[in-house]
């Protein structure tokens, strides 16, 4: 989504689309449309929710960073709406990517860091479609990031991954029936078990 000339365009980047096709799903857009959250999760055996710009921490109760680039206000409320509806439909799979499993952890009340370079050393290696090493029980090899916020603790969830630099990188929900965050972009993964293949998981529990 973005805002441009007094204008809203509902958008999404071709890969997500092509990488759910090429996964055997049928990709459906949802619009950031709060009031619609409920009724489009009705038509839908499973959500995948996109990168994107960074959350504005202050709905939150953490002061901005000055780093922060803030996604548009409309779709942050989306965003939140929609993991909401999601909460009272546990059994429908949920993947979450980069920006997605950073709401999905902030919902859950997962602490934020609004700016990897604060700290760890070298936080430029996850900014600009990178590529590094994760290790866990999702997966281990070379993943493809582009990020400069993470999350600071897995809180509820299950950690899947780290990076070689200790950043959280994969988590679910053991009390769900598939509800996973991975920080990379498996859309941009060129490794097959952590690229298309996380994807494919997530039609795979769909069509279940």
């Amino acid at each position: 989504m973005k805002e441009e000339n007094g204008k809203t365009f509902f958008i999404v980047h071709s890969a997500y689309v092509n990488s759910v096709k090429e996964a055997g799903g049928v990709p459906f857009l949802i619009p950031h449309i709060p009031e619609l959250a409920a009724d489009a999760l009705d038509a839908l055996d499973g959500v995948l929710l996109t990168g994107g710009d960074d959350i504005d921490m202050r709905d939150f109760g953490q002061a901005l960073h000055a780093k922060a680039d803030l996604m548009p206000p409309l779709r942050q409320r989306g965003e939140f709406t929609l993991l909401r509806a999601l909460d009272q439909r546990p059994t429908l799979p949920v993947l979450g990517i980069c920006l997605g499993m950073q709401l999905m952890g902030v919902h859950n009340g997962c602490p934020l860091i609004q700016h990897l370079h604060d700290v760890i050393p070298n936080g430029d290696r996850h900014v600009g479609n990178k590529i590094h090493s994760i290790t866990g029980s999702i997966g281990s090899g070379q993943v493809t990031s582009s990020h400069h916020q993470a999350l600071a603790s897995a809180g509820p969830f299950e950690t899947l991954a780290l990076s070689d630099d200790g950043v959280l990188e994969a988590i679910r929900l053991a009390n769900r029936s598939f509800y996973v965050g991975v920080q990379w972009h498996p859309e941009r993964t060129q490794d097959q078990k952590l690229g298309l293949g996380i994807i494919e998981k997530l039609v795979n529990a769909a069509q279940k």
